[in-house]
């Protein structure tokens, strides 16, 4: 989907939300952002396979989406930190349910490891 069309003020309430979360990295980045705020070097360490170049793009979208929020420190060297927003904690709050719905499916697809799996 593009991001043009999920600012149509015609297009379904959950077609607008998937466009924000859309792409592989977005969720992840809430998830870590959750425990607080993170510098760019330790999102890209928990998320093997995440490029530079993917993260600060994905958390420039983000931050125009106005879920995330970035600070810059006035130190040398500059220090960037990410945080939630209010707005982007509304977001995670809303996902978790999706997220409990997703694990119970998987659950459902694969019985032998959700009976192993705490």
């Amino acid at each position: 989907m593009t991001r043009s069309r999920a600012q149509d003020p015609n297009v379904c309430g959950v077609t607008a939300a998937i466009a924000v979360i859309d792409g592989k990295w977005k969720t992840p980045l809430l998830w870590l952002l959750e425990s607080g705020p993170q510098r760019p070097g330790a999102l890209r360490r928990q998320l093997p396979g995440l490029s530079e170049k993917v993260l600060t793009q994905a958390l420039r979208e983000m931050e125009a989406d106005g879920l995330v929020h970035r600070e810059v420190h006035d130190v040398l060297p500059l220090r960037t930190e990410y945080s939630l927003t209010p707005f982007g904690q509304d977001l995670s709050d809303a996902l978790a349910p999706l997220s409990d719905w997703g694990h119970r499916r998987l659950d459902r697809l694969n019985p032998t490891l959700g009976a192993t799996a705490g």
